[in-house]
């Protein structure tokens, strides 16, 4: 099942909300992050190997029509040679916002994974690998956060042809997101979900 719509987005950029809504669009099952962290005998190895150079995209994707967030927002590259015909949907925000939301979230939990229960760490440790390999420095401070999120957004709109790429803010609603992907508008109001303590909820309920 090849897929047909891709997120370069980083987490916290409404990657959770972009799953909702790319599933209610006819566009799922649409993989996420919570589907490796729920099946982590799966799921893990097949990323590990990704991380390695030695990716397995059928079998990552297997049973999913789209995908967005965290791992595979790092392999827009590889994604975009692999699926020809996707289009790319580039989840976007202010930088410094999203600098202090990736801080009081992603950043944090995987500061304290020696806090974690010990069957986590080694999706922890592959989430900190994948976050370093999309050109996020851990160790930075604001600024450095920022600077990094900027560039990722800048080599996503260099890397991705034009006409397949949509630079996408949740707060912006449906109207953009069905024009580019050519679908009716929904009457129900655009998801807005996954915020810093729906972030915690879902993290407490896979633990």
């Amino acid at each position: 099942m090849a897929l047909k719509v891709i997120g370069a987005g980083l987490g916290r950029t409404g990657t959770y909300s972009l799953r909702i809504a790319l599933n209610q669009l006819g566009f799922g099952p649409c993989f996420h992050m919570e589907d490796v962290a729920r099946n982590l005998p799966v799921q893990l190895p097949l990323w590990q190997a990704a991380l390695a150079g030695h990716a397995d995209w059928d079998a990552i994707y297997d049973g999913f029509n789209s995908a967005v967030d965290w791992p595979t927002a790092r392999f827009y590259r590889e994604l975009n040679t692999a699926y020809p015909d996707a289009k790319f949907v580039l989840g976007d925000r202010d930088p410094v916002s999203w600098a202090d939301s990736f801080g009081e979230t992603i950043y944090k939990l995987i500061s304290d994974r020696e806090t974690a229960p010990e069957q986590f760490h080694a999706w922890l440790d592959m989430s900190a690998e994948t976050i370093r390999q999309s050109g996020i420095p851990m160790g930075t401070d604001r600024d450095g956060l920022a600077a990094a999120f900027s560039a990722h957004v800048e080599k996503v709109q260099e890397t991705i042809p034009q006409e397949r790429l949509l630079l996408f803010r949740a707060k912006d609603g449906w109207a953009p997101l069905c024009a580019f992907l050519g679908v009716p508008v929904p009457d129900d109001p655009f998801p807005r979900t996954n915020n810093r303590s729906e972030f915690w909820d879902l993290i407490d309920s896979i633990g």
